[in-house]
């Protein structure tokens, strides 16, 4: 049989009807199940925080760290993934990011007390942060410009379904078993995907051997960190009813953050001249990558300072347990997965404009019809509304991811995808911060007065939602931007 042909350092894989080489879709199903894992794993914290406070005995400010800490440590981690995934093979960065989630989760289930189990959550954090963009990268060289809408709307279903389904399965095992529980869940699932990972994964394209350049490294840390620590703490941590950490120290980490990636960007120019750069920049020379990640940051400020407050209103305004706040979510989250890869094959046939601009609209109108929510709002209005929010975030996952990273040429297709989720990283803790402070302030305000919790709190909803909802018009008007790339379909990478 003859060897199939090649082109440069890539090799091109036997011709199927799908045009994608099936070791290297057996690879994006692999990563799709350990991404899915691992951001669910991450979003089952925020209703189990008082939980497990109560059970170590811990004060609210101590538990936050739990989430804190995760997100700092995925704020340094996602803007190396670009360099990693150049300088290792795809083999060796599954295996090493699924070995530290598969460890961190076994450490949060033994942990005896609070030291342990922050260790645990650090260490689920740094293999979370590589799970995202190594599943865009390798979904962009794997498979052909033709089919990847239908394709990124499985990682959209990922992106989407993760994180709402999270607090679904968080409340439902919290109401009759020990939080340790969640990670007893998780750890099976971890360890099965390692496993299968250790046999079937098979390595993609060809590695670099650029030199790391450690202060870039420390530049990106002291960077993003700070700028989504001193968010995390403004905003209460995640897992806190709010009123974040007080004081000047999170501005000062914010201001630490923004110098640092000044520096941090002035270190990537002079570095790329050469290629060597950590995270290179030259990603946003395309137009149609910049304005993909704006609408993209807008859209997970709205989604994730949304998951953040809509608990706090349903438990704290609504009088619903942590099961119930759950199941406002989960129809929305099942539409949502039901219809990723509808929309991807809409976005083949139809381009950006047909999905983005319906779904902006619909992310905007559900924030404003939040924004007018009160105590006696019913249960079945709620699960309306997180089911138009859902049809938006449907319709504007696929398009974006699409459209950003295929307007790149390949070799800076792992950079772009490190920029594009460091954005999301920022923006979604930029959201959580904001929408929790302004939330949390009018509850306080309206307590000192004399108000009850329920009465002082759906002021404080409407406040947070309708700030969101007026920032969530940005992407209305720039859908109108985003244009199809027009790329050529070369030929897949091929699995080795």
């Amino acid at each position: 049989m003859a060897a199939p042909p090649t082109t440069g350092n890539v090799t091109v894989p036997p011709a199927h009807t799908n045009g994608i080489d099936p070791r290297g879709m057996r690879v994006i199903w692999l990563l799709l199940v350990a991404a899915f894992v691992a951001i669910l794993n991450e979003t089952t914290m925020a209703i189990a925080i008082p939980h497990l406070n109560e059970d170590l005995g811990l004060p609210p400010e101590l538990g936050q760290w739990l989430t804190s800490a995760f997100l700092l440590t995925m704020a340094v981690v996602i803007p190396t993934t670009g360099f990693l995934l150049l300088r290792f093979t795809t083999r060796q960065v599954f295996i090493a990011a699924m070995s530290a989630f598969t460890l961190g989760t076994l450490l949060c289930l033994v942990a005896p007390g609070f030291p342990l189990l922050l260790a645990g959550r650090i260490v689920q954090a740094a293999g979370t942060g590589v799970m995202m963009p190594l599943l865009m990268t390798t979904m962009m060289n794997v498979v052909p410009a033709h089919s990847r809408g239908r394709m990124m709307g499985r990682v959209g279903l990922v992106m989407s379904l993760a994180p709402a389904l999270g607090p679904t399965v968080s409340g439902a095992v919290l109401e009759t078993l020990s939080w340790r529980w969640l990670f007893a869940i998780i750890l099976p699932i971890a360890v099965v995907a390692l496993v299968l990972g250790a046999k079937w994964m098979t390595n993609l394209g060809e590695t670099t051997h650029a030199p790391i350049d450690v202060l870039s490294i420390v530049l990106s840390a002291f960077g993003f960190g700070g700028v989504v620590f001193g968010l995390s703490q403004l905003g209460g941590g995640h897992g806190g009813t709010g009123g974040g950490s007080g004081g000047a120290t999170p501005w000062v980490m914010i201001a630490v953050g923004i110098v640092s990636l000044a520096l941090f960007a002035w270190r990537q120019i002079v570095l790329q001249r050469k290629d060597d750069a950590l995270l290179d920049l030259r990603v946003f020379r395309s137009s149609n990558f910049t304005l993909s990640v704006i609408i993209m940051a807008v859209v997970a400020f709205s989604m994730l300072g949304t998951f953040a407050v809509l608990p706090l209103y349903l438990q704290t305004v609504a009088g619903l347990s942590s099961l119930e706040s759950g199941l406002v979510l989960l129809p929305g989250s099942v539409i949502m997965g039901l219809l990723g890869p509808v929309m991807g094959r809409i976005y083949d046939a139809r381009g950006p404009r047909t999905l983005l601009i319906p779904g902006s609209i619909m992310i905007a109108l559900s924030m404003f019809i939040y924004s007018t929510v009160d105590q006696n709002t019913p249960f079945w209005a709620l699960v309306g509304v997180q089911i138009i929010m859902s049809l938006g975030l449907a319709g504007s996952f696929t398009p974006l991811f699409s459209a950003s990273l295929g307007s790149l040429d390949r070799h800076l297709y792992s950079h772009g995808s490190a920029a594009l989720n460091t954005m999301q990283q920022v923006a979604g803790a930029a959201g959580t911060a904001l929408l929790v402070s302004i939330y949390s302030s009018i509850l306080h305000t309206g307590e000192a007065e004399g108000l009850s919790t329920a009465e002082a709190g759906a002021p404080g909803t409407h406040a947070a939602f309708l700030v969101a909802g007026i920032i969530a018009l940005v992407p209305i008007v720039l859908a109108f931007f985003i244009r199809k790339p027009v790329e050529e379909d070369a030929p897949p990478v091929a699995a080795h």
